[in-house]
Formats: C-alpha cells, structure tokens, sequence
C-alpha cells in the first residue's frame, strides 16, 4: 500500500511539474512572439518611409522643366568680383 501511495505522490508530481514547465515555455513563447510582431511591425513602418523616400529621391513624379535655368538669361547676369582686400580685423573693430 505504501509503493502504491508513494508512486502516486510521485506521479502526481512528476505531472504537476510537467505542466508547469508546458505553461513557462508557452508563455514565453507567447512573449518572443510578441516582441517578433513589434519588431515586424516596425520594419514595415521603416520600408514604407524608405520607400516614400526612394519615389522622392527618384523625381519620376516631379516636373522641374519649369525651374531650369535659361542660358541666354545667364549671360545677362553681371559678373561680381571678388574683394580679394579683404581684412577680418574690420570685423572686430569697436
């Protein structure tokens, strides 16, 4: 009656046990999965700015024909010297 009453106490924590370490592992597998899908969510966020970006950087959509620049207006700009007489200490002066 007593090796029936002990391997019973030890069967019934040998299976107290096992769901323990079932219900560990599940719940940080819960908890990996979780981070995974932050992390997943976060890179999507990050391709679709860099996609943004890309079609920015790309300029298909864009048409600048209307900001270039004119070559026979250029010449019409006078040309400014530089001061080569230059002297910093003017800026100090009091």
């Amino acid at each position: 009656m007593l090796k029936v009453l002990l391997s019973f106490f030890f069967l019934s924590v040998l299976i107290f046990a096992e769901t323990n370490t079932t219900k560990d592992i599940n719940n940080s597998n819960d908890k990996n999965n979780t981070i995974a899908e932050k992390n997943i969510q976060k890179m999507i966020e990050k391709e679709k700015k860099i996609k943004e970006e890309q079609k920015f950087y790309m300029g298909d959509e864009y048409n600048l024909k209307e900001h270039e620049v004119d070559k026979k207006t250029l010449k019409k700009v006078p040309l400014i010297e530089p001061e080569y007489d230059f002297d910093i200490t003017d800026l100090y002066a009091d």
